[in-house]
């Protein structure tokens, strides 16, 4: 996906620091999905990364869990629930 600099939507108010943290996150994001449609996956999807984010969890917490299929794609929300796993 190719994005213009009038596709970005920058506030009026942000100063050059802001703007540059803006189209860096999107930039990465972008990164991301073109990462994960070159090697078949959805931004969804757990494949390949559902163990890796295993192993994290038990360095970070120094117990093993494993994680469900069915728990939260998204790394922040599923590190909030990993008492549940």
């Amino acid at each position: 996906m190719e994005l213009s600099p009038a596709d970005l939507d920058i506030p009026d108010h942000a100063d050059e620091d802001e703007a540059a943290a803006i189209a860096a996150a999107i930039s990465a994001h972008l990164s991301r999905l073109q990462q994960a449609a070159d090697v078949g996956e959805t931004a969804d999807s757990w494949e390949g990364r559902r163990w890796a984010f295993a192993g994290r969890l038990h360095a970070v917490s120094g117990t093993a869990a494993r994680v469900p299929e069915a728990a939260p794609r998204d790394p922040w929300a599923a590190a909030g629930r990993r008492d549940r796993f």
